[in-house]
């Protein structure tokens, strides 16, 4: 793992504190190059979180709050007349930046919410007719708040399948939020306080080390006997698609970076499985009924699967 990567993630577990398990799996979504839909309570840090990322990251960032009154062109931008030029100008949106926050995703309608699709999957973005290339490393997060749903609009199962992971902001532990109040009362730190670690250049460049790191036939057959036990499985209505399989793929190969290593394991496969597919999983009815959850039949799942020597 390159220094700068080390120091930038030294950085983001000091200042993101009681949430070191999801810091990584954040960080090795981008590495990833794949979106994370954020999902916990109001005030855990989730805007925080990405924000500080992006600083560190040395990228653009923006925010969108998503409301029913949004259209897509809030989002992606629109054409202008210039009456004094006498010639059409596209006016480019928030997304064109390294890293945009959709904050409470839920709450804009599915024509607003497809205006994500084509940026996250292609890379791009049509105004007018016109398509637009977005930077090189682009990277959504979107936030949703589990506790309220009256007024909202739940992202529809393709739309889901884009984002590479699915993390839970719980609430830290006694000692961790008690040092968060210590740090923000004390004001221990300012947004000043956060500076850059990488470039775009040296991003990109860590990318490309982890595309070669080391994904044997055992492993990649491993990943496909999960994805294949999702469709399987009486518990569940709709298993997990191939992108399911890819996005493990990539997020273990990020993980093994992140840990210093230059082949994955399958531990590195069963540590990105959950957060990769607790989003694509569509419980039957009478798993539901029985109180099951999505967490727990990935579990069984997974130790289901005979562990590759």
């Amino acid at each position: 793992m390159k220094p700068e990567l080390t120091s930038l993630l030294e950085k983001y577990e000091e200042r993101i504190l009681g949430q070191k398990l999801n810091v990584r799996l954040l960080l090795a979504s981008v590495l990833a190059g794949g979106h994370v839909l954020l999902e916990g309570v109001p005030g855990t840090g989730k805007t925080q979180m990405v924000r500080t990322l992006a600083t560190l990251l040395g990228g653009t960032f923006n925010r969108i709050q998503f409301t029913p009154d949004l259209l897509p062109s809030d989002i992606t931008g629109s054409s202008i007349y210039n009456m004094k030029e006498g010639t059409f100008e596209t006016l480019k949106g928030p997304i064109f930046s390294n890293i945009m926050l959709a904050d409470e995703i839920n709450r804009t309608p599915a024509k607003t919410q497809a205006a994500l699709l084509e940026a996250m999957e292609e890379k791009q973005v049509t105004i007018q007719g016109e398509t637009y290339s977005l930077p090189d490393v682009f990277f959504v997060v979107a936030t949703q708040n589990p506790i309220e749903y009256e007024g909202t609009y739940p992202l529809p199962e393709a739309q889901q399948d884009r984002f590479l992971f699915k993390l839970h902001i719980n609430f830290p532990s006694l000692e961790e939020e008690t040092a968060v109040l210590k740090q923000v009362i004390s004001r221990e730190f300012s947004h000043s306080d956060d500076q850059q670690v990488l470039d775009m250049e040296t991003f990109l460049s860590i990318r490309e080390e982890i595309q070669q790191i080391t994904l044997s036939d055992s492993i990649m057959d491993y990943i496909m006997q999960i994805v294949r036990k999702t469709r399987e499985s009486d518990s569940i209505r709709m298993g997990a698609s191939t992108r399911a399989g890819i996005s493990i793929g990539k997020a273990a190969q990020s993980w093994a970076y992140l840990n210093n290593r230059n082949y994955v394991t399958p531990d590195d496969v069963k540590m990105v499985t959950k957060p990769a597919l607790r989003h694509r999983l569509q419980l039957s009815p009478h798993t539901e009924l029985e109180g099951s959850t999505v967490e727990q039949i990935i579990e069984e799942l997974v130790g289901a699967v005979p562990v590759p020597r």
